[in-house]
C-alpha cells in the first residue's frame, strides 16, 4: 500500500488502537497536529472493523486490550490480503524482551515502550510512512519493468516474424521463379515429346509390317532392348513425367498462395485455399515414409465467405499450428525422443512417467465454420498427447518452448497470438487434456480492418 504522506492532496491515515482515553487523546491531538489524519478504536473488534472498512496508511497498536490483545489482531490483519501490507507499530507497556520479539513475529514493524515521548512516536511514524512510500515507488516501478519487459519481448517477436515473413516471401519467390521456368519447358514439351514418340513407333510398326523377316543384327538389337516391353512401358514412363510435372505445379502454386506473392497486405481470401496450400507444403511431414505411421488429416469445411485478412500472416498461423500438432504426433507414435524429453523438463504433469501410450492411427482434423457474430472459426485438432494446465498457460509468452535448446525460438505460438488477436482482433483458444491430444481454435471476423 502507497503512504499517502508525500500527497500534498491527501493525509497520510493512521489507526491508533488502545483502551486508555488518555493515551488516544494526547496521540490524537499531536499527530493531528502535524498534519495526519487520526481514527480511534479502543478494542480489537473496533480495531478489525475500521481496518476492513478503510485500511489506514499505518495502525498504532496496545498490547493489552479487552476480548482480543494486540498479538492476535495484529496476527489476524496480517492474515488479510487486502490488508497485510498495513505497517503496525506496537505501543505498550511490557518491556520484556520477549514481548518485543513476539511482537516482531506476528508482523510488527516497529515496537515503542509506554510511557512514550511524544517526539519518539512521531519520528518512528515518519520513518514507517517513509518506508511505505519507498516500498510503494518500487513496487510501481517494477510494474512498469515488467510492462516494458513485456512490450519489448512483444516487439522483439513481431520483428522477428517481420524478417521471417519477408525471407519466406523472398524464398517462396525465388523457388518458384528458378523452377516455374523449366517445369514450363519441360511440360510445355511433354505432349509433343509424346506425339513423336508415337510417330516413331508408328514408323517402327510400319516397317514391321514391311519387312516381316528382320536381318539377325536387327532381330538382335530388338531382343537386347526387349522392344515389346519398351513399347508398353513407355507410354508408363511418360505417365509417371506427366504426373510428376503437374505435381510440381501444385506445390509452386500453393507456395504462392501460402506466401501470396505480389499481393496487398490485406485483402478479400478464400480461407480454405490457404489451409489447402499449407497442408501442401507439409506433406513432407505427413507422409515420413519408413519413419512413423503416415499422419491422416481429415477436413471438413464448411460453408464460409471470403474473408478480409492478413492472408499471408494467417497462412504462417495455420503452418505453426500445423507443425505443433505433427510434433505432438511424432510424440505420441513413439518418434521425436529429443521433444518428449523437453517436454518431461518442463510439464511437471509428466513427472514419474516413464511411457507414453502410443496412437496407431495419428490423425489431424481441420474444420471450418461461420458464427453468427460475423465471425468464422478454423479448428485445428490433432490426437497426441496433450498438455498439462501449467503448460497450456504459459502457450502463448514470447520465447516459452518445450522444444530442446536448438530446436525452436518458442516465438511460434507467441507470434500467432499476435497475428490473430492484435492484428485480426480475433481470439487464439486452446483446449487440451493430458493423453487426449490438442485443439486450437482461431476465430476472426470476417471483416477485418486495417490497423
Amino acid at each position: 500500500m502507497m503512504s499517502k504522506i508525500f500527497d500534498h492532496n491527501a493525509k497520510a491515515d493512521i489507526l491508533i488502537v488502545d483502551d486508555t482515553p488518555a493515551n488516544i487523546r494526547l496521540l490524537s491531538v499531536f499527530l493531528e497536529d502535524r498534519g495526519y489524519n487520526v481514527r480511534k478504536a479502543i478494542n480489537g473488534n473496533m480495531a478489525l472493523t475500521a481496518v476492513k472498512m478503510i485500511p489506514p496508511d499505518l495502525i498504532l497498536l496496545d498490547i493489552n486490550l479487552p476480548e482480543m490483545n494486540g498479538y492476535e489482531i495484529c496476527t489476524r490483519i496480517k492474515s488479510d490480503e487486502q490488508t497485510a501490507t498495513v505497517p503496525i507499530i506496537f505501543l505498550s507497556a511490557l518491556d520484556d524482551t520477549l514481548d518485543k520479539v513476539k511482537a516482531f513475529q506476528v508482523g510488527g514493524v516497529d515496537y515503542i515502550t509506554k510511557p512514550f515521548q511524544l517526539e519518539e512516536v512521531l519520528a518512528r511514524v515518519q520513518n514507517q510512512l517513509m518506508i511505505q512510500e519507498l516500498q510503494g515507488q518500487l513496487q510501481t516501478r517494477n510494474e512498469e519493468l515488467k510492462t516494458a519487459l513485456s512490450e519489448l519481448q512483444q516487439a522483439q517477436s513481431q520483428l522477428i516474424q517481420q524478417e521471417k515473413m519477408i525471407g519466406l516471401g523472398q524464398l517462396a519467390a525465388g523457388v518458384a521463379h528458378e523452377i516455374n521456368n523449366p517445369i514450363s519447358f519441360i511440360s510445355g514439351n511433354l505432349a509433343p515429346a509424346r506425339e513423336y514418340i508415337e510417330d516413331l513407333l508408328d514408323l517402327i510398326h510400319l516397317y514391321q509390317e514391311e519387312y516381316p523377316q528382320p536381318t539377325k543384327a536387327i532381330q538382335n538389337a530388338l531382343d537386347n532392348i526387349e522392344f515389346d516391353f519398351l513399347i508398353s512401358d513407355l507410354q508408363n514412363l511418360m505417365g509417371s513425367m506427366e504426373r510428376g510435372v503437374e505435381r510440381i505445379h501444385a506445390v509452386i502454386l500453393g507456395l504462392r498462395i501460402f506466401a501470396r506473392l505480389g499481393e496487398s497486405d490485406i485483402k478479400t481470401v478464400d480461407i480454405h485455399q490457404g489451409l489447402d496450400s499449407t497442408i501442401l507444403l507439409l506433406q513432407h511431414r505427413l507422409k515420413q515414409p519408413g519413419e512413423r505411421p503416415e499422419i491422416a488429416t481429415i477436413v471438413k469445411y464448411g460453408d464460409l465467405p471470403k474473408v478480409t485478412c492478413y492472408a499471408s500472416q494467417l497462412n504462417q498461423v495455420f503452418l505453426n499450428l500445423l507443425n505443433n500438432a505433427i510434433d505432438a504426433l511424432e510424440i505420441a507414435t513413439g518418434h521425436g525422443e529429443s521433444a518428449k524429453s523437453s517436454v518431461q523438463s518442463i510439464d511437471s504433469s509428466l513427472e514419474g512417467e516413464t511411457s507414453f501410450s502410443l496412437v496407431e492411427s495419428p490423425t489431424i482434423w481441420i474444420e471450418t465454420e461461420t458464427t453468427d457474430c460475423d465471425t468464422v472459426i478454423i479448428r485445428i485438432r490433432d490426437n497426441g498427447i496433450g498438455m498439462s494446465e501449467k503448460t497450456r498457460s504459459r502457450l502463448f509468452e514470447p520465447f516459452f518452448t518445450t522444444k530442446p535448446v536448438g530446436k525452436g525460438t518458442g516465438l511460434g505460438l507467441s507470434t500467432c497470438y499476435q497475428i490473430v488477436v492484435d492484428k485480426h482482433k480475433g481470439k487464439l483458444i486452446c483446449n487440451s487434456t493430458r493423453g487426449e491430444g490438442t485443439e486450437f481454435v482461431v476465430e476472426i471476423p470476417i471483416f477485418t480492418t486495417m490497423t
